[in-house]
């Protein structure tokens, strides 16, 4: 299926039913007098998010939604039924902005959220509401109010705990490979991810997050370079962000300043954020350039390099902690000060 993360529709609601023109024409009731009924509200738009979709390929054929009309009411003081309703079902996750693709109308950010986009019209009143002392036979009555239209965007920021950010083959889709179910594109030859990959992570039983690879950051992506920035929406719910970095690469430190650059141009809170730094590929480095690299990381970012390999495994499993840990925090639980990797206490002079 084709990921698609925008898509710009137009909606409207139904319009109200006419209001009935009509009058009693019974045998042996003398001064029948009006008896038209009043026309139905038209449908409203609605937008539910809804668990099970993780794109807005649905919105990519069909961009208009129009609810439908009320009826008209009829003789006999009969009322016209409510226009159907529209709902627009859209992934956890999507935003919904005014025409301007800047103004924020809705965050359907949790499953089951409904919201009434559009409201239908009123329906029109039939004759019978203008019967009165001095007009008992009107022949008059109200059309139906009509209904609103507008169009919209719809932008999906996909909810995930963890952001996996780094320049093109730096080992992102295999990382995720190896730390959850998820199966991305992977080949021995140089390629860039062309859409975000999510995955679940699960450390054990109880312990459980969801990981986002975020592809297309290359340098200059922040003025429209390559794919852009156009990707990066999501990971702004994400609690942290673990870099990975190509430990195969000529200048490590050149490799993470350009991504961190990117991340502060886009703005919207991501230069804040927690960053787990990963040395990854180390499975092909040797002592020496695995402690020269780190050194070199370490002293540039001020920060702890975490030393991984996404084929063989190593280091992986501390570095999915710290970023559990983050995760927890961001929850609100309570996340002890000790340290994940540290080694665990020695059983000497334990006692029941």
């Amino acid at each position: 299926m084709k990921f698609l993360d925008q898509a710009k529709i137009y909606i409207r609601s139904g319009n109200g039913g006419g209001g009935a023109v009509s009058f009693r024409r019974e045998k042996y009731i003398e001064y029948g007098g009006p008896d038209g009924g009043d026309g139905g509200r038209g449908g409203d738009v609605w937008i539910e998010a809804v668990e099970g979709l993780n794109t807005l390929i649905d919105y990519r054929y069909q961009q208009h939604f129009k609810a439908q009309t009320g009826h008209h009411g009829q003789g006999r003081q009969m009322h016209g039924a409510k226009g159907e309703d529209v709902v627009l079902k859209v992934p956890v996750g999507t935003q919904v902005l005014d025409e301007d693709k800047e103004t924020l109308i809705a965050d359907m950010d949790v499953a089951g959220k409904r919201l009434r986009l559009l409201k239908g019209g009123n329906g029109g009143w039939g004759n019978l509401h203008f019967k009165g002392p001095v007009n008992q036979a009107p022949r008059h009555a109200n059309p139906g109010q009509e209904g609103e239209e507008r169009w919209i965007w719809l932008r999906l920021k996909l909810i995930a705990d963890v952001g996996l950010a780094g320049l093109p083959n730096a080992g992102k889709s295999t990382f995720l490979a190896a730390v959850s179910a998820a199966r991305p594109k992977i080949a021995d030859y140089p390629f860039t991810t062309l859409a975000p990959n999510l995955g679940v992570v699960d450390l054990s039983a109880g312990e459980r997050f969801v990981i986002a690879d975020i592809p297309g950051l290359i340098e200059g992506a922040s003025e429209g370079a390559g794919l852009g920035t156009r990707f990066l929406g999501h990971v702004e719910r994400t609690a942290s962000l673990i870099h990975l970095i190509d430990g195969t690469a000529e200048d490590v430190v050149a490799s993470w300043r350009t991504i961190r650059t990117e991340l502060e141009a886009y703005g919207e809170g991501l230069g804040e954020k927690v960053e787990l730094i990963a040395l990854n590929k180390i499975d092909a480095l040797d002592d020496a350039e695995r402690t020269a690299r780190r050194e070199a990381l370490e002293t540039a970012s001020g920060k702890r390099v975490h030393m991984v390999s996404g084929v063989s495994g190593e280091g992986v499993t501390a570095l999915l902690r710290a970023a559990y840990k983050e995760v927890r925090r961001a929850r609100g639980e309570s996340v002890g000060d000790h340290d994940e990797d540290a080694a665990p206490p020695s059983p000497e002079g334990w006692s029941p």
